[in-house]
């Protein structure tokens, strides 16, 4: 065979040689059926030829980027591993030596597939799940909102006493449209690889952020997060999950957690929450460090639990959550872990009274809660009176520049609407969103993990995936009362 085919490829000119051969070949076949398989089996010899000339090619090409690529292969997939998601795609369609070298386990130690339109599926998502293994250290997944998307939900989302409303992350309607083909959307499997083979991929999972998936439901979730032991970073946004049972499944699972972010698909409409899963999340996760439950019917009582209760809180946030009236905030500066907060945000919530804001101010002039760097009690439909929710308070107390001229390195974020004025949801635009009285005082320097450009305006980021904190505004009221001797004045 080597000679034979040693002689064609030594022909100087073998399109006429062979053509000439072939015919005479089929010629001297007797019948027309002989002549047809002759003709058959000279195209099967030509097709394996061709195929086999291609697959020579690419080994010598091969051979020849492996003798010319400078690195070795250990600090090739090194470098390869700094690579994000999708470039690290685009490396492996290169050659096969970057498909090898791109298919080692540790270069999907952070996996990265959220986009603002989908294009991967659960097979996507589990085949490189189980390609990291016991390497997997980040899992992010999700849908994640265009610019276009939040300004529009900025100006929809606005809300006033007149007309309240509560809204999704996204609108299932605009999922649906973004998701496109079944072959692109995630499904409430789409998690399941980090639980096989004993939960091995995600035993050493430190950080996983879910945004906007439409079909992930709490069982799915929480299965994924009792095999996730070791994840200190959750963040959950737009996702139709129960507040409390993603807790529970936290506090008795995740017990070396750092980092909490939920942001509710239902805005006020989550009640789930009960003073012993609070107690739970404390003694089950002492090392949070980083809280925000957004979006979710939280009681003062609720709130103070997790406040007081985690000793090494720095971030606190509970923006749009409601029946919060701020009477919390009576007891945050008092008690041996007062003084560890640091950020405080309280953006719109609805019920949060002037009153209670006032004295807390009070309390900071007096000398409490004093590594507090960022405060945020900017409402939209501003401040609710002492004896009555719909009776609204915007002008700025004068403890705000009090506060300003004693604690110059405290960002103190204090942004109203115009005195008595109430925004029609369907003629709102940007100008009446930033609009009304601000008073945004910023004197010292914050750091980038609590700063963000979101926070001093009502545009709205839902689910952006950005470390910062994201502004999102719903409305809805349920006259839940609470009991207020609890936190009386020492």
């Amino acid at each position: 065979m080597d000679r034979l085919l040693g002689s064609f490829l030594a022909l100087s000119d073998p399109a006429v040689s062979i053509d000439l051969s072939l015919e005479r070949i089929v010629d001297s076949r007797c019948n027309e059926p002989d002549k047809d398989r002759a003709i058959e089996a000279a195209m099967r010899v030509a097709s394996a030829l061709l195929e086999s000339a291609k697959r020579s090619a690419r080994r010598r090409a091969s051979k020849h980027n492996s003798n010319s690529w400078p690195l070795p292969f250990d600090l090739t997939v090194k470098v390869f591993s700094m690579l994000d998601t999708q470039s690290l795609c685009h490396a492996a369609a290169a050659c096969s030596l970057f498909n090898k070298c791109a298919t080692d386990p540790l270069c999907y130690a952070d996996i990265d597939l959220t986009a603002i339109v989908p294009k991967v599926n659960n097979t996507v998502v589990s085949t490189m799940i189980q390609r990291a293994g016991r390497n997997l250290q980040s899992l992010k997944l999700g849908i994640l909102p265009t610019p276009s998307s939040l300004s529009e939900f900025a100006r929809c989302m606005s809300y006033s006493s007149r007309n309240l409303m509560g809204a999704p992350s996204l609108s299932r309607n605009e999922r649906r449209l973004r998701q496109g083909r079944e072959s692109s959307v995630l499904t409430r499997s789409c998690l399941l690889a980090l639980s096989l083979d004993g939960g091995a991929a995600g035993a050493l999972l430190r950080r996983l952020h879910l945004y906007n998936i439409d079909k992930m439901d709490s069982h799915a979730l929480c299965t994924a997060l009792f095999a996730c032991q070791s994840l200190l970073d959750l963040e959950v946004v737009g996702l139709h999950v129960e507040l409390k049972r993603t807790l529970d499944a936290v506090s008795t699972s995740c017990h070396s957690i750092e980092r909490l972010f939920i942001e509710s698909s239902d805005a006020g409409r989550d009640d789930s929450l009960n003073s012993a899963a609070c107690t739970d999340l404390v003694n089950g996760c002492p090392h949070v460090r980083s809280l925000a439950l957004r979006g979710f019917k939280l009681h003062d009582s609720k709130v103070r639990t997790l406040v007081k209760g985690f000793r090494c809180l720095r971030v606190a946030d509970f923006s749009t959550s409601f029946s919060i009236t701020g009477i919390f905030l009576r007891s945050l500066g008092s008690g041996a872990y007062a003084q560890a907060l640091e950020v405080l945000i309280l953006r719109d919530c609805l019920h949060l009274k002037e009153v209670e804001i006032s004295n807390f101010l009070l309390a900071i002039l007096g000398g409490d809660c004093k590594l507090l760097r960022y405060l945020d009690v900017s409402n939209k439909d501003g401040l609710s009176s002492e004896e009555d929710w719909n009776e609204r308070c915007y002008n700025p107390s004068t403890e705000i520049l009090r506060v300003r001229e004693a604690r110059p390195g405290l960002c103190l974020l204090a942004n109203f609407p115009p005195d008595g004025s109430f925004m029609d949801i369907e003629q709102a635009n940007d100008s009446d969103i930033s609009s009304g009285s601000s008073l945004d005082i910023c004197n010292g320097e914050l750091s980038p993990q609590y700063a963000s450009p979101l926070n001093s305006s009502y545009s709205s980021d839902q689910g952006s995936g950005n470390e910062g904190f994201h502004d999102v505004n719903f409305a809805y009221y349920d006259g839940d009362g609470f009991d207020e001797p609890e936190f009386q004045y020492a």
